[in-house]
């Protein structure tokens, strides 16, 4: 069976959407749909009309044809069949089965079609399964969005508080104004200057510690001057300039205040402008400290049983966002294996590590390095090898038997109950292949890479409910050595080393500050040779 092409076109036949599954020219595929309705004639019940070169199976829905391009030794009861996977499909992506509703969805129905006809093959899949590769929500991505969506709300918040200040600053400026000039008309029309001191005090809420003496109103309104220009001075977070570039900017933050609510989809223009939240500007890691441990496993099996190399090599870095918090001890746990090495940083405290498990600064003056570009700090190194098969956390039995014209592989997975690992993926190398194998059976999906022939086999979780699975699949008679070396990566959220950050101590008093910790274990080089 091969597809050439999905297409849907309208009563008159013209294509809306069409998915070409072989190559061919765009003339070619316009010139087939083109013709479609001209074979069709009107009354016949049929499902499928043949020329002498293409079939093809077609289903009217409402104002549209849904039809299906293949050659004529396709099955098409096959056909069939995946034309009504499709019918269900279409309908998914596209309420209104008209001409206007069909060329506005038709990116997503292109992508709905790719997914049940791979290499012009229909996929096993059901229409739950193809509406949840499409649309494939990625974890980081929703992370990413609720940490922008804060900045956004953190850096509203910083601009109305600031926009309050300025404006209290703005009345306090009015009062104070208002204030020195009731005190002069007190001064010049009683002659006391207890009575200014007064005015003074009680229209701006603070005690003047000069004593004026008795002189001309000259020199009266020099003192009040210098007092005036004086309180701008004071630790107070709304005046902070002389009045001219106080006026400056009031204007900025009046605006920035106006059209905060239209700049609210673009966090880096108002972090950038608001100094407070300049930190907050960074990507990821949000916390002021975080920890990562990280081990990057190296192993080699034998096809036939048995172990050629285990290495696994972690570290345990730390990135500080701000310098303050720079002043740490970190305590750390792990799970005491002697067959781990560690090896600290040449400016760690070797012997408070050895003693106490704490990692501290040789000096304890000089805080850790802080950096927001991304760049973080090697701690600890460790690295442990082992010759016993029975530390790999996934074996394999591959058997790759002839028979006839064919080639029967059967891949059989055994996984420890140590870690439940994640996006396994198991690359299997293929002879020159025209067309995807035939996967007999499989615990898992599958995909087949025809440019680098490799059949891949995927299981998105191993935990307790499937530590082990097989797959099995048939192929034109070759060597058996075709099918080495069996690539694998997979991650997992726990380690060898079970190494964990317990606290972290502040040199200097006070809190500890908040920290998050990271814990991951990857394949650098998973082989079965």
């Amino acid at each position: 069976m091969v597809v050439l092409a999905a297409s849907i076109t309208s009563k008159s036949g013209k294509a809306l959407v069409s998915r070409q599954f072989v190559e061919m020219s765009r003339i070619r595929i316009e010139g087939l749909l083109a013709a479609f309705p001209k074979l069709i004639g009107s009354g016949k019940q049929h499902t499928y009309v043949e020329t002498e070169n293409v079939r093809y199976v077609y289903q009217p829905m409402e104002g549209v044809y849904l039809l299906l391009v293949t050659n004529k030794q396709s099955n098409i009861l096959e056909d069939l069949d995946t034309l009504r996977l499709l019918s269900k499909v279409v309908p998914e992506y596209s309420a209104s089965l008209d001409e206007e509703g069909i060329c506005k969805n038709a990116f997503e129905l292109i992508f709905a079609f790719d997914e049940v006809i791979s290499l012009g093959h229909k996929e096993n899949v059901t229409v739950a399964q193809v509406r949840q590769y499409c649309e494939m929500e990625s974890h980081e991505e929703r992370l990413h969005k609720l940490v922008l969506q804060s900045k956004i709300n953190e850096t509203k918040d910083v601009m109305k508080r600031k926009a309050n200040e300025i404006d209290k600053s703005k009345i306090e400026r009015g009062k104070l104004e208002k204030g020195g000039y009731s005190a002069l008309q007190s001064m010049s029309s009683m002659g006391s200057i207890g009575r200014m001191d007064s005015a003074f005090s009680n229209d701006m809420g603070i005690s003047s510690g000069n004593t004026f003496g008795s002189g001309s109103g000259f020199g009266i309104t020099s003192e009040v001057d210098s007092f005036s220009t004086k309180s701008k001075g004071r630790p107070s977070a709304a005046v902070t300039a002389p009045t001219k570039g106080m006026g400056m900017k009031l204007g900025k933050s009046q605006r920035a205040n106006q059209f905060l609510e239209s700049l609210k989809a673009e966090g880096e223009v108002i972090v950038e402008d608001v100094r407070p939240s300049k930190a907050a500007a960074a990507p990821p890691p949000t916390d002021p400290v975080t920890l990562t441990v990280e081990e990057k496993l190296n192993v080699a099996l034998k096809r036939d049983g048995g172990l050629t190399n285990f290495d696994v090599q972690g570290t345990l870095s730390l990135q500080i966002l701000n310098q303050d918090d720079g002043f740490i001890q970190v305590q750390i746990e792990s799970a005491g294996n002697p067959e781990i090495k560690f090896k600290t940083h040449p400016n760690i405290n070797k012997e408070l590590f050895s003693s106490e498990n704490i990692l501290g600064s040789k000096d304890p003056n000089r805080p850790f390095p802080a950096g927001q570009s991304g760049d973080v700090l090697g701690l600890l190194k460790w690295r442990m090898q082992s010759k016993d098969e029975s530390a790999v956390p996934l074996t394999f039995n591959c058997w790759p038997s002839v028979s006839g014209n064919e080639t029967y592989v059967s891949i059989e997975y055994e996984a420890s109950s140590m870690f439940d690992l994640q996006n396994v993926v198991i690359s299997v190398p293929l002879p020159a292949l025209r067309e995807a194998p035939n996967v007999r059976q499989i615990d898992g999906e599958r995909r087949f890479d025809s440019r680098n022939s490799i059949l891949e086999w995927s299981i998105l979780l191993i935990d307790n409910s499937n530590r082990s699975g097989s797959m099995e699949f048939v192929v034109p008679p070759v060597d058996t050595s075709v099918f080495f070396p069996i690539s694998v990566r997979f991650s997992a959220t726990s380690t060898f080393s079970d190494m964990k950050v317990a606290s972290i101590a502040p040199l200097k008093g006070g809190a500890p500050p908040k920290f998050s910790q990271r814990t991951q274990l990857v394949t650098e080089s998973y082989q079965v040779i």
